[in-house]
């Protein structure tokens, strides 16, 4: 296993959008920048294949936003809400994700989770077992103790939020579909 960055690193990304999305928008009123956050993640390096976890809920201009991921380089996967008896909601990709980063292990030298959510501490664990480098992209405010102390390395988004973040300036139900590039530039 490499402890640095290098041009040959074969990398896969794996970014969990909502907790990025939630995390963005409570700490800075703010919408992440994915284009520049995949730019972080490969690091000049040798990127084999980028997934977006996101959970279709039929609000706004989502697809308008899923289309521009996936224009960008992602493999938008989707996920519809689970809306229980009693009106509790649920979706997450924990389990989903975790499944895809095990089948690229032999693919991949390094694996870059966007995420600071500590459920993926076991799977940053198992990445390093297998002699895969960890990357954790996240805010450090919203991020699992546990899971940047397991990571081989940590990008903080919040030490340069301008770098990583597009401001809202409308409402999120008014993005016209031409708007939809700009979120992610």
């Amino acid at each position: 296993m490499s402890s640095t960055k290098h041009p040959e690193q074969r990398v896969g990304i794996f970014v969990d959008v909502q907790n990025m999305y939630y995390s963005a928008k409570n700490l800075y009123s703010a919408k992440v920048n994915f284009k520049r956050v995949l730019d972080e993640g490969v690091s000049q390096r040798k990127l084999i294949r980028a997934f977006a976890y996101v959970i279709k809920a039929d609000v706004g201009a989502e697809q308008d936003f899923f289309d521009a991921l996936a224009k960008i380089g992602f493999e938008v996967r989707e996920k519809e809400l689970q809306i229980f008896y009693g009106g509790a909601k649920k979706g997450d990709w924990d389990v989903g994700l975790c499944m895809d980063v095990v089948r690229m292990i032999p693919k991949i030298d390094a694996m870059v989770l966007v995420s600071g959510d500590g459920d993926y501490t076991d799977l940053l664990d198992y990445a390093r077992s297998q002699g895969v480098r960890t990357e954790v992209i996240a805010f450090g405010k919203t991020a699992s103790g546990k899971l940047v102390e397991r990571a081989d390395e940590f990008t903080d988004l919040g030490a340069a939020p301008s770098k990583y973040l597009i401001r809202n300036t409308r409402s999120e139900r008014t993005i016209k579909p031409a708007d939809a590039d700009k979120q992610t530039q």
